[in-house]
């Protein structure tokens, strides 16, 4: 019973990392680029380093959605699997 839990807990971790990291590859990518355009033109405006991320995370979230929404369609079914194993 134990066990199933911290199995169910990582399996959930590892899922929101997987997830995660192409959305915040892509803001890290697009953020560091922002930084060394502003730090050699020597542009400190503030939204400038908010909006190209933006629009990365949304343009990613484009092109990885079907992916990220099958991997939480297979861990939701692994979760319903779960519990019915536990119930029965």
């Amino acid at each position: 019973m134990e066990q199933q839990i911290l199995d169910t807990a990582q399996d959930a971790v590892f899922t929101i990392i997987k997830l995660a990291a192409p959305l915040l590859g892509v803001a890290l990518v697009v953020g560091l680029a922002v930084s060394i355009f502003q730090a050699t033109t020597q542009i400190q405006e503030q939204t400038l380093s908010f909006v190209p991320k933006i629009l990365a995370v949304f343009l990613s979230l484009f092109i990885f959605g079907a992916w990220m929404m099958t991997t939480l369609k297979e861990f939701t079914l692994r979760i319903y699997n779960n519990i019915l194993q536990f119930i029965y």
